[in-house]
């Protein structure tokens, strides 16, 4: 894996963990944001036949669901468009 990309990744883990660290409960408010990316990932594998819009399910992919959260796949959705 590239050093690039490793660094970037170490980057939005801080901050989103620096974010987190913000809320009153931040363990709490990261699981939610972790759900929901999964979550929105896994809704548009299910819709993809239906859509033709499709993500691979990849390491880059997975951590943009997880850390990121919905704002992440929304962006990988966005970053697909455009290329």
């Amino acid at each position: 894996m590239p050093l690039g990309l490793i660094l970037v990744g170490a980057v939005c883990v801080l901050v989103v963990a620096r974010c987190a660290a913000r809320q009153k409960h931040a363990v709490p408010a990261l699981l939610g944001s972790a759900l929901c990316g999964i979550a929105a990932l896994a809704v548009v594998g299910l819709l993809a036949p239906y859509t033709g819009v499709t993500l691979p399910l990849n390491r880059l992919t997975a951590f943009a669901a997880a850390v990121l959260g919905l704002p992440g796949v929304v962006g990988i959705l966005l970053l697909q468009l455009m290329l």
